[in-house]
């Protein structure tokens, strides 16, 4: 849209001051109309200054000739001198307002770069009376004067926005854009400008972390992934174990080394191993094609890969896709979001927030205050995105915005700007993002996972399961070198974690943040991974049952279903399903409930293809209790089903 509009624009001015037969110009002064039109090829051929000079002398000889001041007025446009450029269109406008209609709509057009929006709408309105106006300037006028009107309006009620820089440890007199954070707020990413006297740009990441709550100098990321080329627009998956990021081309550099890519921009990923990265990889002609495709956004659920592109089939010249990693580990093909976000305009620095359910993108094509703006659009619970929404003034302003990322907790968003009293060029800003366009809130677990015998840390895999739904919600890997995870999780849910490692039983828990006070307050754990081995027992903690009763809950589908395909990839093992209970009650009605219950769990075994032969059960009543049964707490913890390893 963007393009258009200044195409639109160009055709508008070109037409107000071409070389017109002698006659049809505003002056009939000879001499100024001479000197205009060297002027004109001057401009033409790129030598704005000669153009500049003149163009005025067309104007010392005659004053009211019409055509130099528009002739200025796009040469001031065209070096940003917009107040410049609209003062000599006044001028035009002044001399004779009938001479060219379109000149409003010229003048509406600065005007509206630097936020003179009463004015814009004015001109633009004066435009709209012009008769037999062309179709796609016409749908341009009523666009930006949708725009005035919204502006305006927002201008009037603006939103809470109080941006503070971040400071000399991730700011310089460079430019810093594009931040990426882990959900645990201890890992800061973003691009630099590096730049030289001789090389104009050399993208690079920067990584910060923070000790007691401040963020430290940040660091060069490393050569493994910065290279002479440009890396740029990076995301960190939610427990910084993988980084997203966009390659491009590079006329001097190629695609840097090791790297080949199958278009102008691809997408590439690295995972860290340890405390270091491994070798970087293009991401691959599911994702990549021969356009672009840049400003990747992963999800915090590990499944779901945003990104924009200009691929044909869009709804404007650079849209917002996604891209689903299935359970074959491939990514699949990517769909467009739909028109609700995309635009006939372009869209970029798309922003998915931990809540998976929050968009946040920048666009020039829907109505805004001018230019790019930033904007949000919610997920329905059908999968479907919803309008965007303007994040309102003074966050969006007449200039360019874009470049925001909303923090794991959805209270601080982070934003780059070239306001004035920073380091120089673009800055990193955050400031807190107001109630109203906030995500939904979120938790997370973090620890690390390890060999219960050795203490060896293991690279294990988790599932996150909504225990309503049964579905997969989030999916994740602990680091290979250090066995550390992070896994976020939406509030308001219960859900069953389940970790599982060949070679080990599974590791089973669950947690019920319905109603939670504080969704801030993070859950840590360590995952002690058993070794398949005879006698090894595990609590099944996501098997449910009503009180005094053994029919299986809904719910219990999940881990029983876990339970399947671990015996299904373990075919020699036999196992016994042990039911217990607390002291509560007669012990012959203990024992007999325990029995029953882990009878259901054998049942559903059978039911599922497991083998008979490979399965018992027994019901030990209140007989081998966990903790004293002397709190609640401890009486419900003694209340499970287990399995035990009784051959392999």
């Amino acid at each position: 849209m963007k393009k258009l509009l200044l195409f639109i624009s160009l055709i508008i001015v070109a037409t107000s001051y071409a070389q017109l037969p002698p006659g049809q110009y505003s002056s009939t002064n000879k001499k100024a109309i001479s000197v205009f039109e060297d002027a004109v090829n001057d401009y033409q051929n790129r030598n704005d200054d000669k153009a500049k000079e003149g163009a005025l002398k067309a104007i010392e000889k005659d004053p009211n000739f019409i055509e130099p001041h528009l002739l200025l007025a796009e040469i001031y446009e065209t070096r940003n001198q917009i107040q410049n450029s609209i003062d000599e269109y006044i001028k035009a406008i002044t001399i004779n307002p009938k001479f060219n209609l379109s000149n409003f709509f010229n003048l509406a057009q600065v005007e509206i770069r630097i936020g003179k929006y009463e004015d814009a709408k004015k001109d633009f309105e004066a435009f709209l009376k012009k008769p037999n106006i062309n179709p796609d300037t016409k749908d341009v006028a009523e666009q930006q004067l949708d725009n005035c009107n919204f502006a305006i309006d927002a201008i009037k009620h603006p939103v809470p926005f109080d941006p503070k820089n971040m400071g000399e440890a991730i700011n310089s007199n460079l430019d810093e854009y594009f931040p990426a954070v882990t959900a645990d707020d201890q890992m800061f990413l973003f691009t630099r400008n590096n730049r030289t006297e001789t090389i104009h740009q050399q993208e690079d990441f920067m990584i910060s972390t923070k000790v007691n709550g401040a963020w430290q100098k940040a660091q060069l990321i490393g050569s493994g992934i910065n290279t002479p080329g440009n890396e740029g627009a990076p995301t960190l998956s939610a427990d910084g174990q993988l980084l997203f990021f966009t390659v491009c081309v590079d006329k001097i550099n190629g695609w840097g080394p090791g790297r080949k890519g199958l278009g102008a921009c691809d997408i590439f990923y690295t995972e860290k191993v340890g405390n270091g990265w491994s070798k970087t990889y293009n991401l691959g002609n599911s994702v990549n094609t021969e356009f672009r495709e840049t400003q990747p956004s992963f999800g915090a659920d590990g499944k779901h890969l945003y990104f924009v592109s200009n691929r044909p089939g869009g709804y404007g010249q650079h849209d917002i896709y996604v891209s689903t990693l299935n359970d074959n580990g491939a990514w699949e093909h990517p769909v467009n979001l739909g028109n609700k976000v995309n635009s006939p305009g372009d869209e970029e620095s798309v922003c998915i927030s931990t809540d998976g359910k929050s968009l946040y993108f920048g666009s020039n094509g829907h109505t805004g205050m001018g230019g790019y703006d930033i904007y949000v659009s919610r997920m329905d619970d059908n999968g479907n995105w919803g309008p965007a929404r303007n994040l309102g003034y003074p966050i969006n302003t007449y200039a360019d915005d874009h470049s925001l990322l909303v923090s794991p907790n959805g209270n601080l968003a982070y934003i780059a700007s070239n306001r004035a009293g920073g380091f120089g060029g673009l800055d990193l800003y955050q400031f807190d993002l107001y109630e109203d366009v906030r995500p939904g809130k979120i938790t997370y677990v973090k620890g690390k996972v390890y060999d219960a015998k050795t203490k060896a840390p293991l690279g294990a895999h988790f599932e996150l399961i909504d225990l309503e739904t049964a579905k997969q919600v989030i999916a994740s890997d602990a680091n290979t070198g250090n066995g550390e995870f992070l896994v976020t999780l939406p509030v308001n849910k219960n859900y069953a974690l389940n970790v599982s490692m060949a070679g080990y039983l599974f590791y089973s828990e669950n947690f019920s943040l319905k109603e939670m006070p504080n969704s801030s307050r993070p859950f840590f754990m360590d995952v002690p991974m058993q070794p398949i081995d005879t006698g090894s027992v595990v609590e099944l903690k996501n098997i449910f049952f009503e009180t005094a009763k053994f029919d299986l809950k809904p719910e219990s589908k999940v881990e029983l279903n876990k339970l399947v395909s671990f015996l299904n990839l373990n075919k020699t093992l036999r196992i016994e399903i042990g039911g217990h209970t607390d002291n509560a009650g007669e012990k012959k009605m203990n024992q007999l409930l325990s029995q029953n219950r882990a009878k259901s769990v054998y049942d559903f075994l059978i039911a599922n293809g497991i083998d008979v032969k490979r399965l018992s059960y027994k019901g030990y009543g209140d007989t081998r209790p966990k903790e004293k049964n002397d709190t609640p707490e401890h009486m419900a913890m003694n209340r499970r089903t287990e399995f035990k390893v009784i051959g392999k």
